[in-house]
């Protein structure tokens, strides 16, 4: 199993978004594929139509049962083959509790070792801070996914991102692979495409060649959550996306 996290420590730069289209994109092609909601924010989980009262199971109670099993918490969804796994708000909780709790930060590779001859991809969709939930969804990982804005402010929160995964990277001992997706591109604005430049210079070979466009289709999340394909230029340029990454992938390990 190939386990994604998408994470990028500024918010607003379509994480939820992306872990949606690449997901449904991995189960269009006939993959397995678990999709967890770690934000207690719960955007994922809203979008699929999942009530907040009362409480679903869910990701919290990966960290608060240490023999829970990812199969029992995850519900089908309106794609085949991709199942998905809700948030919820107790996991707000957990940073308050790792200070006293030894062994939460492996919690999530624990759930989804037991887990990896039922899913061929697991995709983590990330809290927007450093934390714990961050922390354990980076340690799990296989890849890292980091979605940034085209926009010269969204650069600190990549870099700040890019850096925290030097520091999870060094302590768990094993690569973590990188990719940066450009989203939110407005070619009208110079910000825009000044950005996109500065991107494609500073990140070659990790950076996406393209970016995902400005599309009012793709704000509407829960319309990325049923059955019915997503259409436009955004929907194109994550079909694009993800063959890119699952072609960067194999280049990446003949590199290491």
């Amino acid at each position: 199993m190939q386990i994604w996290a998408i994470a990028n420590q500024k918010g607003g730069v379509g994480k939820t978004t992306t872990s949606l289209c690449l997901a449904r994109g991995l189960a269009v092609m006939g993959h397995r594929v678990l999709l967890m909601d770690l934000d207690p924010h719960a955007s994922l989980t809203r979008a699929f139509g999942i009530p907040a009262d009362p409480a679903p199971a869910g990701t919290h109670d990966v960290f608060s049962n240490t023999s829970v099993e990812l199969t029992t918490l995850s519900r089908q969804t309106e794609i085949d083959g991709l199942l998905m796994v809700a948030a919820q708000p107790a996991l707000a909780t957990l940073e308050r509790r790792g200070a006293t709790q030894p062994g939460l930060g492996l919690s999530l590779s624990r759930a989804l070792h037991t887990a990896q001859d039922h899913y061929d991809y697991a995709l983590l969709d990330c809290p927007p801070t450093l934390g714990l939930l961050m922390v354990n969804a980076l340690a799990a990982a296989d890849r890292l996914i980091v979605p940034t804005q085209t926009d010269p402010l969204a650069m600190h929160g990549l870099t700040d991102m890019l850096r925290t995964a030097d520091m999870v990277e060094r302590s768990r001992r094993r690569p973590l692979p990188r990719h940066i997706l450009p989203t939110l591109y407005d070619r009208r604005t110079r910000a825009g495409v000044n950005t996109l430049d500065q991107l494609h210079e500073r990140f070659r070979g990790v950076v996406w060649p393209k970016a995902v466009p400005m599309d009012t289709r793709l704000r509407d999340a829960m319309a990325l959550t049923t059955a019915t394909a997503p259409t436009g230029r955004g929907a194109d340029a994550y079909h694009s996306a993800l063959n890119w990454l699952l072609n960067a992938i194999p280049a990446q390990q003949k590199a290491a």
